[in-house]
């Protein structure tokens, strides 16, 4: 495997060079334009680890080489360089990985030799998802044949305690288990249960089987908050309360362990049936969360109008927030807003030890959830991860002490 850096500048050639003969064993291939780099791609990119690419170039910019990166379906790792200031390199970071490229980091030049050396690291530790199928897989007699099959499965995600790393509670994140085309994720479901009018009985399957599942982790000793996602129509018909509250009596589920995460995708159809809702779950103790914060249609109105209790802050604010000034402002602000309110938070897309440092360092935020703590599993997962946990917690303790 090799390592492609691509800038019109020979000097920054040669110095990158340099350093990755120091940094890694991969050879190292320097091209001097974009259109040179794609020619080699096109006939060898699957022989390409990595691809470092300035963002301003003359005749083909970086913007565009993104572009054809994205159209060859390229797989290996990216590392954007450029003069330019934080906020145009943060822009193009997120153009990037809009488009399905996996960007290791967006870095101001001169790279060091350390934050090099980072960036390798992280590549060999945090290799691509395998990809997923076509968003239009998704069939509407076939969901509603899936979920009527009891096709449905969740998966959860640990959420921890920021201050010591105690293990607070889990998300509920749904999958469908279809029998031919194998595990496909909500984002390629969920917009069509929606439109079709089945996302109410799909919410119902998910919280079914969380509930279930929670009170297999309680006769195993486990008390574990539960999270699970529900939009505002969900919550629009009256008769909800009642169903949730009967589903946490039948699986022994204490209601104020229970916590229903908004994820507003649609505008509220009916806003006074869903504040009559929200408000009678919070009168039984039920804990509301708004998901994904400062993204869709989350707004400061909705924390005007409803009694939330939690706030999730968005990964697009979290990860890499430490280096990023723009993303920390959003994310101090948010928190200081929260605390005024009274409101726990959450910080989303913890992935990697920088994030999990800074935030512990900021010392104001309550939990943390990501792919650095654990990715979504199955339930009969959990008890293995806790014991793993525990003994790396450990050593994350260990590491901050020093």
């Amino acid at each position: 495997m090799k390592i492609l850096v691509i800038d019109d500048d020979p000097f920054i050639l040669k110095v990158l060079t340099r350093q990755l003969a120091q940094a890694s064993r991969k050879e190292v291939i320097a091209c001097s334009s974009a259109e040179q780099a794609l020619s080699l791609l096109e006939r060898a990119g699957a022989t390409i680890a990595l691809v470092i690419l300035d963002l301003q170039m003359p005749q083909m910019d970086g913007i565009e080489c993104v572009r054809h990166l994205a159209r060859l379906g390229y797989q290996g790792g990216v590392l954007l360089l450029s003069g330019e200031d934080e906020r145009i390199l943060s822009t193009a970071q997120s153009l990037a990985r809009a488009h399905g490229l996996n960007v290791l980091d967006a870095v101001r030049k001169p790279i060091s030799l350390a934050r090099l050396c980072q960036v390798l690291e992280q590549g060999q530790a945090a290799p691509l998802l395998p990809k997923r199928g076509p968003l239009d897989l998704c069939d509407p007699a076939d969901l509603a044949r899936g979920i009527a099959s009891g096709e449905l499965i969740n998966h959860y995600q640990p959420k921890v305690v920021l201050a010591n790393g105690a293990v607070d509670g889990v998300e509920a994140l749904v999958r469908w288990q279809h029998p031919r085309h194998g595990i496909i994720y909500p984002d390629q479901f969920i917009s069509v249960a929606e439109q079709h009018g089945m996302i109410e009985e799909l919410s119902r399957c998910v919280m079914r089987q969380a509930l279930t599942d929670a009170r297999l982790w309680r006769q195993h000793g486990l008390r574990l908050n539960i999270a699970i996602n529900v939009t505002m129509n969900n919550i629009s018909s009256l008769l909800f309360p009642e169903f949730v509250t009967q589903m946490a009596m039948e699986t022994g589920m204490p209601l104020d362990h229970l916590i229903l995460e908004v994820t507003e995708s649609q505008l509220m159809a009916e806003p006074l049936k869903a504040l009559d809702s929200v408000t009678r779950l919070r009168l039984k103790r039920i804990g509301l969360s708004i998901d994904d914060f400062g993204t869709g249609y989350s707004s400061l109105a909705q924390l005007r109008d409803i009694p939330f209790s939690e706030l999730k802050i968005d990964r697009s604010f979290v990860h890499q927030a430490s280096r990023d000034p723009t993303r920390r402002a959003i994310f101090d602000s948010t928190l200081a807003m929260a605390e005024q309110l009274g409101m726990n938070t959450v910080a989303e897309g913890v992935e990697d030890a920088e994030d999990w440092d800074y935030l512990q360092k900021t010392g104001r935020c309550q939990l943390a959830q990501g792919y650095f703590i654990a990715r979504p599993m199955p339930a009969e997962q959990m008890n293995d991860w806790m014991q793993q946990w525990s003994h790396r917690l450990e050593g994350l303790i260990a590491l901050r002490e020093k």
